[in-house]
């Protein structure tokens, strides 16, 4: 692991407590410093403005989730289908409590999709759902683990993975009572 310069690492880590905090309209490269108790010039010698540090904030969202996914795939024990369960079942939790990286994660237009650094935590992450999805695929392409990602992000982007959905609608059927009948097909 590459060692991150105290000042880069102190706004990063400001970056993650405003997005927690207020969501990405509380995130500028001003409240950073304030927050990291930097001068607001300070970011400039280590981000390319608002876009570097949230590229540089995604890609530790992205660590992140896949510890979280490796935590919740090594909880559930050895069976494939409890393994499969635990990692959808921490995706849905890590977009629940980090809402705010979660959005940084996948839709901000401002995160920087080629830089070198976002690529290997977000590539892991897949891997390890793409691992847990092979020992039920039928097909030898990928679409059942496109399913099932497409499904899981879909609950955590809906907000289903919440107590009470944000929008006036039915009750969604549990996610697990879902991904027990894609794997039965």
């Amino acid at each position: 692991m590459i060692e991150t310069p105290p000042l880069r690492e102190a706004l990063i880590q400001a970056g993650i407590a405003l997005l927690a905090e207020g969501g990405p309209a509380a995130l500028t490269l001003r409240q950073a410093a304030l927050r990291a108790g930097v001068s607001h010039a300070a970011p400039a010698h280590h981000f390319s403005g608002l876009p570097g540090l949230l590229t540089a904030i995604a890609a530790r969202a992205f660590d992140t989730f896949a510890q979280t996914l490796q935590t919740a795939r090594d909880g559930a024990g050895d069976d494939p289908r409890a393994r499969l369960h635990g990692i959808c079942q921490g995706y849905l939790t890590f977009a629940a409590t980090h809402a705010g990286l979660f959005h940084l994660m996948f839709t901000a237009p401002e995160v920087d999709r080629r830089d070198p650094a976002l690529d290997p935590a977000a590539a892991l992450s897949y891997q390890i759902l793409q691992q847990a999805c092979r020992p039920f695929a039928t097909h030898p392409d990928d679409r059942l683990e496109v399913s099932v990602w497409s499904m899981v992000h879909g609950y955590a982007a809906l907000g289903f993975c919440t107590p009470a959905p944000p929008r006036p609608m039915a009750k969604p059927p549990k996610f697990s009572d879902l991904l027990d009948e894609l794997l039965r097909s």
